[in-house]
């Protein structure tokens, strides 16, 4: 082997799930095949897998190398580290005032109607300094990490002018830059019409597409661009039309479709072959077939659904049925889905959306990661990616959403440095 040393050896592995071996997203029957390694081991150099695999191969690669440092897994379970594909990661404030409104059964749009919603989270934001959103943020993404999560999108989208858009990016670029998750930045200022610019919405995209896009690709602060597509926020032609503007920039797209009407959204994000499409509760079977087309990836996000007290959640076992790539995250905001635990989503993912473990497996690693544009980096464990893993304080892979409302991880390793150990932050 060309490599001098290894940097870490991760060894006594009770059951090892690499997800190596397919280039794309796995749609279909391939969710569901997820090979377990008995007694595995992974080993790293200068940040990437050098092996992963049975330990004695690994061992067989490596030998007459050094070791630098090596970590007993204690024969627990060993995957690639989780991947959190949408949130909501930067804002200010929070909105448990809500609960005591959804328990007496108002509805996420009628909240919204009467000024709460996204719209609150906007004034918080708005109000809120950048080193507070920042310190904020960071408190939650750390949760993320002590959850396993290693990569992870944010999204702008309670700003809603032009500086203070760029205010929660500028945030995402810090946090990215010093914390050990990896962000991934969205731009998303067609969130919501600002109040003052109610009525008017028609002005409000004008400045999305002239001012707000052109200056967030000149700065670099976001590789995304996403649109909440739904009734009461930006119609499919305003949706389509923003989303035009922003590939045309180079933008990646995004769009958040059918979470409560069926607007057609799913198709759109198929018309414009948009990365991902999120949500999708009331999405078509025509819907599904135009993003499977057009290798859209399905993010379903059962937190949020749960969270609003829906009786109907995504049609994630329909979206398998019919070839989508299924990934899940968490969807964290202040309000429709606040919370930072992977683990809890991984758990409705089983309970509410009918997958199983392997298939829940598949959706928070391989293909969040290509719902991201991260496919060639992250989401598995095998030689030239990162060595992002996560040790399970579990014997196998059922156990983790099985046994829910705790949290399993022991220690997460990104790019090759413990950064998590005994449930502990190290860094």
């Amino acid at each position: 082997m060309e490599q001098q040393r290894i940097d870490l050896l991760v060894h006594h592995i009770g059951e090892l799930i690499t997800m190596a071996g397919e280039v794309g997203p796995r749609t279909g029957s391939r969710m569901a095949e997820v090979p377990v390694v008995k007694g595995g081991a992974v080993a790293v150099r200068d940040g990437l897998v050098v092996a992963a695999g049975p330990e004695a191969d690994v061992r067989a690669q490596i030998a007459g190398l050094p070791v630098v440092q090596e970590l007993d897994a204690g024969g627990r379970l060993v995957t690639p580290g989780l991947i959190d594909p949408h949130t909501h990661l930067v804002h200010g404030g929070s909105r448990e005032h809500e609960l005591a409104m959804k328990l007496q059964g108002a509805t996420y749009l009628e909240i919204l109607a009467q000024g709460g919603g996204i719209l609150s989270t906007v004034r918080a934001t708005r109000s809120a300094t950048e080193d507070a959103l920042y310190a904020k943020a960071k408190r939650s993404l750390d949760t993320l990490l002590l959850q396993g999560v290693t990569t992870c999108e944010a999204k702008s989208g309670y700003g809603l002018t032009l500086e203070d858009e760029l205010k929660q990016l500028r945030v995402t670029k810090r946090l990215n830059e010093a914390h050990p998750v990896e962000l991934v930045s969205t731009f998303m200022g067609a969130h919501m019409v600002p109040e003052e610019y109610k009525g008017r919405s028609a002005d409000y995209v004008k400045l999305v597409i002239r001012e707000m896009l052109p200056e967030v690709k000149r700065l670099g602060l976001a590789e995304f661009c996403d649109v909440f597509c739904e009734h009461g926020v930006f119609s499919p032609a305003e949706s389509e039309e923003i989303l035009a503007a922003a590939k045309a920039l180079g933008f990646g797209v995004k769009i958040h479709a059918d979470e409560i009407e069926p607007l057609g959204g799913a198709e759109l994000a198929g018309k414009l072959g948009c990365i991902s499409a999120e949500h999708l509760l009331a999405a078509t079977d025509a819907g599904f077939e135009a993003m499977r087309d057009a290798g859209v990836i399905a993010v379903c996000l059962p937190a949020t659904s749960f969270n609003l007290r829906l009786k109907q959640h995504a049609r994630a076992r329909r979206m398998i049925e019919l070839g989508l790539a299924v990934a899940l995250s968490t969807d964290y905001n202040p309000g429709s889905s606040p919370t930072e635990s992977i683990q809890l989503v991984m758990t409705l993912g089983c309970l509410n959306l009918g997958l199983t473990p392997e298939e829940v497996l598949t959706a928070v690693t391989v293909n969040a990661a290509h719902a991201i544009g991260r496919g060639d980096r992250v989401g598995s464990l095998e030689p030239g990616k990162q060595a992002d893993l996560v040790i399970f304080d579990a014997a196998n892979l059922a156990y983790v959403p099985y046994h829910f409302g705790i949290n399993h991880v022991d220690t997460v390793v990104k790019g090759g440095k413990v950064v998590v150990r005994d449930g502990r932050l190290a860094h």
